[in-house]
């Protein structure tokens, strides 16, 4: 499954990553649930793959992801969300960043787990049975004394899967995760769960399968560095080694994103998610530092596409 990852993983983003194949699902950047209940066009704008029954054009489902910390207002909007046509409804007390979590949304709400109880039940009984309801979390926010009640909480309340991130709220992003943690609460639960943290390649995929005894993994920023790690996973799962791609594979995508974003945004603006992206790709590719720093200050969508398709290839060595 491809991460939600707020700023990130757009709908041009999930076009792009399932073209090329292994994921079998996508989760939206999430929708902030306040008071009140929101407008269609905010779902739309946030999910354009609504209008296409659901999923991408390669025809992979997409759940909406909701944040928000009242079971009134996340029920109400989940079933709006429904109606509109989502694959399944995704609720995040996962998220970290501070200013979420001082309004009430996240991984906050971790330390309360019968209000985890309370809004995953009101979204569960608000959407047709028919309708997924996953839930995404983490260890715990200060520490992991409260991991289980809050596993339990969700299996209680009747969501159809769990997604765990292998960190607490205080771990952050910070390696390692703690992939063995999830094996504990398999082991109290029937829930189907899904492993997600620090998944950067085949055999780290391979690994944190044998510690958390999870088939299903949810990748973020792997699958940012590397595009085709989704695919090398699958792959490398049914003992076939499918070739990675090389810088020469990854100019023709960043064409192709540049174009996505083309068709969605303002022109002034298209560039950013590229470079945004570049970020990424240079942990994995170093000809992406050479292209980023090359490309940083253009703003200009053909003065950009024309950098991309230029020769010579830029290569790592210019990087000082």
């Amino acid at each position: 499954m491809l991460a939600p990852m707020q700023g990130v993983t757009d709908h041009t983003m999930r076009a792009l990553l399932t073209e090329l194949g292994g994921i079998d699902r996508c989760v939206t950047e999430f929708i902030r649930i306040g008071g009140q209940l929101l407008p269609p066009r905010v779902f739309h704008r946030i999910c354009p793959e609504l209008a296409e029954g659901g999923r991408t054009a390669s025809g992979v489902p997409v759940y909406v992801q909701l944040l928000g910390g009242q079971p009134g207002p996340m029920a109400d909007n989940a079933a709006r969300c429904a109606e509109l046509g989502a694959a399944g409804i995704d609720l995040n007390f996962g998220c970290p960043a501070r200013t979420v979590n001082r309004s009430d949304g996240g991984a906050i709400i971790l330390r309360e787990p019968e209000r985890v109880r309370a809004i995953v039940s009101a979204v569960r009984a608000a959407v047709d049975p028919a309708t997924p309801v996953s839930v995404k979390i983490r260890l715990g926010f200060e520490d992991r004394s409260r991991f289980l009640d809050n596993v339990a909480a969700v299996a209680e309340a009747g969501a159809a899967e769990l997604v765990i991130h292998a960190r607490t709220k205080r771990d952050g992003y910070r390696p390692p995760a703690y992939w063995e943690e999830i094996a504990v609460a398999r082991d109290t639960v029937k829930l189907p769960i899904i492993a997600n943290g620090e998944i950067w390649s085949p055999d780290q995929a391979r690994r944190c399968r044998e510690l958390s005894g999870c088939e299903d993994l949810m990748l973020g920023r792997g699958a940012l560095c590397r595009p085709d790690l989704p695919r090398l996973i699958a792959g490398a799962a049914q003992g076939q080694a499918a070739p990675p791609l090389t810088w020469d594979d990854i100019l023709p995508l960043l064409r192709r994103f540049l174009a996505l974003n083309l068709a969605r945004y303002d022109h002034h603006y298209v560039g950013n998610p590229l470079k945004q992206w570049l970020l990424y790709l240079r942990s994995y590719f170093p000809q992406g530092a050479v292209l980023f720093e090359a490309l940083k200050r253009l703003q200009d969508p053909a003065a950009i596409d024309a950098l991309l398709t230029c020769q010579p290839p830029l290569q790592p060595a210019a990087v000082a």
